[in-house]
């Protein structure tokens, strides 16, 4: 596939997790903060982002795990996923974070093991389709590396 078409690929990739709500506008600011000089850049945010919000949700679901929860603990960690997913633009797993907030405020123990759920789902499916945009800049770097 040529670079033009790749580009396009990725654009209307991007444009199409737009539409679904998975990102909102922040993204395009992360985006247009990667150039020439730092051709990595959304690479690298999206892997310390997937690694941060991996590590949250474990932790989350190993407070979860406790009979007597320690909510402001959890609210704690559901606080830093929420500003994580909100710093690179993910719409949807911000919102699933405030559905958990909201349980955790209410000392709700099943309703946050639902919200978690949302949580888990969210993130999966964003996991996924990082993982594709992610495989399409790797070939769009390599392309132009290759022109050079």
């Amino acid at each position: 596939m040529d670079l033009a078409a790749l580009k396009t690929q990725l654009k209307n990739f991007v444009q199409s997790m737009f539409e679904e709500g998975v990102l909102d506008n922040q993204f395009s600011q992360i985006q247009a903060l990667q150039d020439s000089t730092n051709p990595n850049f959304v690479e690298e945010v999206i892997t310390l982002f997937c690694n941060d919000a991996e590590r949250i949700i474990n932790e989350i679901n190993r407070n979860l795990g406790y009979q007597n929860v320690d909510f402001s603990n959890l609210d704690s960690y559901v606080h830093q996923l929420k500003g994580s997913s909100s710093s690179i633009g993910a719409n949807r797993l911000k919102l699933a974070c405030a559905n958990l907030h909201q349980a955790s405020d209410e000392r709700n123990k099943e309703g946050c093991l639902q919200a978690l759920q949302l949580i888990t789902c969210e993130y999966c499916l964003l996991r996924r389709k990082f993982q594709a945009l992610l495989h399409l800049e790797r070939s769009i770097v390599e392309l132009e590396t290759n022109q050079k």
